[in-house]
């Protein structure tokens, strides 16, 4: 019976819907009914985060995306969905504005990035900003997911993407593909850091990566 018990309560604990007005503590992370939210399938500037606009010149990316989440929530109802927690305890949820999902709106409006490691739901929506050059989109920046590893725009040198042997590339569906000298994309395939490709020494470090080989 204790065990019925446990189990009971843990899926109570994990299975949440909330309601009321939320306190954003970043860009893709709030407070509601006194638990921890973290928007399911998106990835925001963290709040320390910079990203250059195309003259080159930093701001506060981290923060803005914080304030675009506020903006947008600011004396509103909201009522996520939740179905799981991460190993913080946070819920993870989908949240709503009346029929309004706010995650992807975050994403539309280029404030956040389609979290493809955990989710692919927003990924044809994150085209969409970056076709429009909406928020981060218009300039330079490095994912998020990146920059918590210390990953910072200035680390990616000319010299390293000249000399870049095997070319790991992120396509449009989020497909992590590598290519190899003498491949048949390899030449087209030009390395944009800020948008997840990468540079291999070894095929080994790119399928270590989570990259597959091209097959041509």
């Amino acid at each position: 019976m204790l065990t019925v018990a446990l189990v009971c309560l843990m899926t109570s604990q994990a299975f949440a819907d909330l309601f009321g007005q939320a306190r954003v503590i970043d860009g893709d992370t709030i407070e509601l009914e006194g638990q921890r939210v973290r928007l399911h399938g998106i990835d925001a500037p963290e709040s320390k985060q910079r990203c250059q606009e195309k003259n080159r010149k930093s701001y506060p990316c981290g923060k803005l995306a914080t304030n675009a989440l506020s903006s947008f929530v600011r004396g509103k109802q909201l009522r996520c969905e939740g179905r799981e927690r991460d190993r913080y305890g946070r819920l993870i949820a989908k949240c709503f504005i009346k029929k309004i999902d706010i995650n992807e709106q975050m994403i539309l409006n280029g404030w956040a990035l389609a979290y493809r490691k955990y989710s692919h739901d927003y990924i044809q929506q994150e085209s969409v900003a970056k076709k429009f050059k909406q928020g981060i989109w218009k300039g330079d920046f490095t994912q998020p997911w990146q920059w918590r590893r210390g990953k910072r725009l200035a680390d990616f040198s000319e010299t390293d993407l000249i000399s870049c042997t095997i070319k790991g590339n992120v396509n449009a569906k989020g497909e992590r593909i590598y290519h190899l000298p003498g491949g048949q994309f390899y030449e087209r395939v030009k390395i944009k850091p800020d948008q997840g490709d990468r540079c291999f020494k070894t095929e080994a470090e790119a399928r270590a990566a989570e990259f597959r080989r091209s097959k041509k």
